[in-house]
């Protein structure tokens, strides 16, 4: 990664607009391409948009993924990443303080009522972090009994569930929220589709990240419909642009892409774009503000140029941009 930057603590947003009084669309919006940064409002993104500009947006709903479980008899919390092809899941073990890495195959862990885990594997071989579990009961019934969203420290008190929903979300499954999306109104919606600007949707699944440990992002679950497919073709055909909605939606679409053109496809993405490989479909991205250590950092410069991405970060810490789920926004463009 060539990002260099430091974030300073209190540039977390530890809670969400709305409870800053400020609407979902309120928030900041750092625009950052070849010709410069520019400061504004999510509300005004359409001044920076051109007909026929084609925004591909995640459909995906967050699930209540974090569940207290009692290991030995001492408390944990249990945040369940994704469900597998064959039933199981795969799960991350957490104390207060990050990540536990002590799991032993075979361990049974006690959840909320009578239901309970056991760790089977650790996904990656050689690590702990994530593990794949076999779960006692039927793990949507569990999130929706015992399961609240996620929450990292730089958020002190929790939220309603509704706090973490996008705007588009349909489908849930997600273990953490699709946060780019996430300043999108209804309204700001029907004005952009009334200047000109195309809407497609996707599904990705996202899994649980891990600042603590740089890690590259996990095999997820993904959809692009035909028409999604079509459509960011006929677009970039015509000189338009197309624009992912999150690093969720660059993954997939990427993951489609093969000869400059996208093509329907579905299953479990591995793609880690990066200097090896870079955006071959995506001219922009709309994203949250991300942590130096995160691998979305090494997407974004494969959307957007490492150029364009190290100054846009270096405005939005100078500016006092707000980071992570409920923070500011950037839009960023190679072209």
């Amino acid at each position: 990664m060539n990002i260099r930057f430091d974030l300073p603590a209190e540039l977390s947003a530890s809670a969400p607009p709305e409870a800053r009084g400020l609407s979902r669309d309120d928030v900041r919006l750092l625009v950052a391409s070849p010709s410069g940064v520019h400061h504004t409002v999510f509300g005004s993104l359409g001044d920076h948009l051109r007909p026929g500009d084609l925004l591909v947006v995640n459909t995906s709903g967050t699930l209540p993924a974090a569940v207290d479980a009692h290991r030995a008899g001492r408390p944990i919390v249990v945040h369940f990443a994704t469900s597998l092809d064959d039933g199981a899941w795969v799960v991350e073990l957490r104390a207060p303080g990050g990540p536990l890495l002590d799991g032993r195959p075979g361990e049974r862990l006690a959840l909320a009522g009578d239901a309970s885990l056991t760790l089977l594997a650790p996904m990656v071989p050689g690590t702990a972090r994530l593990w794949r579990v076999a779960v006692s009961v039927e793990v949507p019934s569990l999130l929706a009994a015992a399961g609240r969203p996620i929450r990292y420290g730089y958020v002190p008190r929790p939220w309603p569930l509704s706090d973490y929903q996008t705007v588009f979300a349909r489908e849930p499954g997600s273990a953490e929220m699709p946060s780019a999306a996430r300043p999108f109104t209804p309204e700001l919606v029907t004005r952009l589709v009334t200047d000109g600007v195309l809407f497609a949707p996707l599904l990705l699944h996202t899994g649980v990240s891990s600042p603590e440990a740089a890690e590259p992002p996990q095999a997820e679950r993904y959809r692009v419909p035909p028409t999604t497919a079509a459509l960011a073709s006929w677009v970039r055909a015509r000189g338009g642009r197309v624009i992912a909605v999150g690093t969720t939606a660059a993954r997939a679409l990427e993951s489609a892409a093969s000869g400059g053109a996208v093509h329907a496809a579905e299953g479990w993405t591995e793609l880690m774009l990066g200097p090896d490989r870079p955006a071959r479909v995506v001219d922009g991205i709309v994203t949250g503000l991300h942590a130096p250590e995160a691998s979305h950092v090494v997407l974004l410069e494969a959307v957007a140029g490492a150029e364009v991405v190290q100054r846009a970060y270096d405005a939005a810490v100078a500016e006092r941009y707000l980071w992570h789920e409920f923070g500011d926004v950037s839009l960023l463009l190679r072209r």
